[in-house]
Order: C-alpha cells, then structure tokens, then sequence
C-alpha cells in the first residue's frame, strides 16, 4: 500500500526538521570560526599596533638625540661668526685707531645720557 497525504507530508517535515537542525548547527559553527578569527585578528592587529607605537618611540628619541646633537652645531656656527665679527672688529681698529675711539666714546657718551635720563 502506499504512502498517504499524511505519512507523506509528515516525512517531508522530519526532513525538513533535520535539515533546519543541520543549518542550526552549521550557523553555529560558523559563528565559533567568525568569533575565533576575530579574536585572532584582534590579536594581531594589538601587537602590530604595540610593535609601531614601539617603533614611534624610538624614532621620537633618535629625534630628540639628533635634536641637541643639530643644536650644538649651531651654537658652533654662531661661535664662529662671532669670533670673525670680532677678529674683523680689531682689525677695524688696528687700520683706524683714531676713528674707532671716536666712535667708543660717542657710544659711551650715549650711553651714559640714556641711564641717566631713566633715573
């Protein structure tokens, strides 16, 4: 005998309730995979972001060693130009003894106005 409307329809919804149990399971998995490669990317992307935050340092020091290092080489500079400016000076004077007076004491004679005026 065959297989009525009912038996049919109801073997139709056992296999349907098995595959839906089958799908459930399958999300399931599916989302313990997302969750696990998350977590593993977390992972990475928290030592890729200590490893440059590591590596900004050590540029941010290598700067600042570089920084005083630069600062030094100016001051030199300027030490230098001043120790020409002052050779020029004297060499100014040792041409025109006569003149470099006169002009040391017009700036002394200034001077001396201008401090006693602020009194």
């Amino acid at each position: 005998m065959s297989p009525t409307n009912t038996e049919n329809m109801k073997e139709h919804l056992g296999e349907a309730g098995s595959h839906l149990k089958s799908a459930a399971s399958a999300a399931g998995s599916a989302v313990k995979g997302a969750a696990g490669a998350a977590g593993d990317e977390l992972r990475l992307g928290k030592a890729t972001m200590k490893s440059e935050l590591s590596d900004s340092a050590l540029a941010g020091l290598a700067a600042a060693e570089l920084g005083g290092a630069a600062a030094k080489e100016q001051v030199d500079a300027l030490m230098d130009k001043g120790k020409d400016l002052m050779d020029s000076a004297a060499d100014l004077i040792r041409e025109r003894p006569l003149a470099s007076f006169g002009v040391a004491f017009a700036a002394g004679w200034i001077i001396a106005k201008l401090a006693r005026s602020n009194d």
